[in-house]
């Protein structure tokens, strides 16, 4: 093929084609540490497959959902710390599935970038490995794309989508929520991935560098701690589900806290009233509130302020379910009941500790 006059490339441009290439040489072990039954194929095709049969489904409902990192991207990229928000990303995503009663089965990752760098890539894609092996998916297939003029070098976004599936039957919330059941929250690890455009507002004001010991941690630096991953509770919360048919309901605490998450799982005849006092947050939120002057109202509906995941159980089955998710890693805590509906959606007793 002939060369055009002034000899222009892809990568003269800005795309650079080989560091794609370079970038799924070094990411192929990671995906294959994923597979799982249905799943067993490499990347590189066109499209990843995945197989119901073969995963021990006979009638299934499919369950999908896609989410993103949001600003915490931000500490990541300006920290040079790329290996943990990939497990934020699937967190966001099957802790979305696993509410619905589905099972993850299998992720995909948009990397978009200015310049591609094959090994920040690579770290980033250690984490979407690691989170997709804590949550029993497969990780099948994705795509990075280098869109200089759009991304400024060293910046990144990511997206993600999973598919899980329940037996026909079997989804989340049941149909038989009653006044009287518990609720009970599973703890968080931290901030998770939401309300970060506040947090760096709270650090700029604070006036802390990110290699700065934490205020609140002061054994880790403030990236490492803010850093921290999203708790992903899809197997501890698959197998109560399966091994005591006493949950009813699951909310995600993401976006928009206690008020905006635990109303989508009821009914419009019921509310959830909440026990604030039985809350143990982490120091990270105190921290959060004093040094922002936050008030109690807002970081309930910005923060999950310590609790990662909420489920609704008939209070004769409270004490198995909790020792079900104890035995399984997870700190619980009866946090709340339902209650007949009223004007809120969320009520809440007593004060939260921050």
């Amino acid at each position: 093929m002939s060369q055009g006059k002034n000899g222009l490339t892809y990568a003269e441009a800005g795309v650079d084609i080989d560091a794609g290439n370079a970038l799924v040489d070094k990411i192929k072990p990671l995906v294959r540490s994923t597979r799982r039954p249905g799943a067993d194929g490499e990347i590189g095709g066109f499209g990843g497959l995945f197989d119901l049969k073969a995963a021990g489904f006979s009638d299934p409902v499919l369950v999908a959902a896609n989410d993103g990192v949001g600003t915490k991207l931000k500490i990541a990229i300006e920290a040079g710390i790329h290996d943990t928000v990939g497990i934020d990303l699937v967190a966001m995503c099957v802790n979305d599935l696993v509410v619905q009663g589905a099972e993850p089965l299998f992720f995909l990752d948009y990397f978009a970038t200015g310049r591609l760098d094959p090994d920040q890539g690579a770290a980033i894609v250690s984490g979407i490995a690691a989170g997709c092996r804590q949550a029993g998916c497969a990780l099948i297939g994705g795509e990075s794309a280098e869109m200089p003029g759009l991304y400024r070098d060293g910046d990144y976004d990511l997206a993600g989508f999973a598919v899980g599936a329940a037996e026909r039957g079997q989804l989340l919330p049941t149909d038989d929520i009653a006044e009287g059941d518990v609720i009970l929250g599973l703890s968080s690890s931290g901030v998770h991935s939401n309300g970060f455009s506040l947090v760096r507002r709270i650090v700029d004001k604070a006036g802390l560098a990110w290699d700065a010991p934490a205020p609140f941690a002061p054994e880790r630096t403030l990236a490492e701690a803010l850093l921290e991953p999203t708790r992903i509770y899809v197997k501890p919360l698959l197998n109560a589900v399966r091994g005591t048919h006493g949950i009813k309901a699951l909310a995600h605490i993401t976006g928009g806290g206690f008020p905006d998450n635990i109303p989508r799982v009821l009914t419009g005849d019921w509310s959830a009233e909440i026990d604030l006092d039985a809350i143990d947050a982490p120091p990270v939120f105190g921290w959060l509130r004093r040094e922002g002057g936050v008030a109690d109202e807002e970081m309930l509906r910005t923060f999950n302020c310590g609790i990662g995941m909420i489920a609704v159980v008939a209070a004769g089955q409270a004490a198995q379910v909790a020792a079900v998710l104890n035995q399984a890693g997870e700190t619980v805590t009866s946090i709340g009941r339902i209650v007949p509906r009223r004007d809120a959606g969320v009520i809440y007793r007593g004060t939260i500790a921050l």
